[in-house]
């Protein structure tokens, strides 16, 4: 690896203010999504599960746009800490989920050394926070009290809405980002860039 090319991976102030303002955003978000999260609830079959993925957003958005290594990590710690603050229902618990979200997301790009993007590393990223999320949850009770159905139906919910909200969504959003030149201040796109992204 050339010296160019590890300055390149540092992060300076901008990819910083940007990774917060994108947590500011989704923390917002998750915010929001609790009362939805709550709404479907009651309709059985854990609907609620299929929604559980925006939870994970904050990481692959931030790491697909900045492609820097810590980005998905303090993304997804932000995050949750701006849901936090913005009095979601989880409490400090938030903060507990998005530090084990955020590492695990982080773990998927550094495995392939924050060189590829694509829908099924992005994917792969939602799948790692989806497993430290059933992490925590296994470890407040809930998760093994469940009949063996009820928990089968209830994971691959979670996983379709994870791989859905937090791998497809964030990867169609920034590609369409980058289309419109918006990301230019951020990086430039190159052709290399659009070739990453398939």
């Amino acid at each position: 690896m050339s010296k160019e090319k590890s300055t390149n991976l540092k992060l300076n102030l901008t990819d910083i203010l940007v990774t917060i303002v994108i947590a500011l955003v989704f923390g917002l978000v998750f915010r929001l999504m609790g009362p939805v999260y709550d709404l479907v609830k009651p309709f059985g079959l854990h609907l609620d599960a299929l929604l559980y993925g925006i939870w994970f957003i904050a990481a692959p958005f931030a790491a697909l746009l900045i492609r820097k290594p810590g980005v998905a990590f303090l993304a997804e710690t932000a995050a949750a800490l701006a849901e936090m603050l913005f009095a979601g229902s989880g409490g400090v618990i938030n903060l507990y989920y998005g530090l084990l979200q955020g590492a695990f997301s982080e773990a998927v790009f550094a495995a392939w050394r924050y060189k590829k993007f694509s829908l099924g590393v992005t994917s792969l990223s939602a799948f790692a926070a989806l497993i430290a999320s059933i992490i925590l949850d296994a470890g407040y009770a809930y998760l093994p009290l469940l009949a063996g159905w009820n928990l089968t139906l209830y994971l691959v919910f979670r996983v379709i809405g994870s791989i859905l909200l937090s791998g497809l969504f964030p990867y169609a959003l920034v590609k369409g980002l980058e289309k419109t030149g918006v990301t230019q201040s951020l990086r430039p796109v190159t052709k290399e860039d659009y070739d990453v992204l398939n």
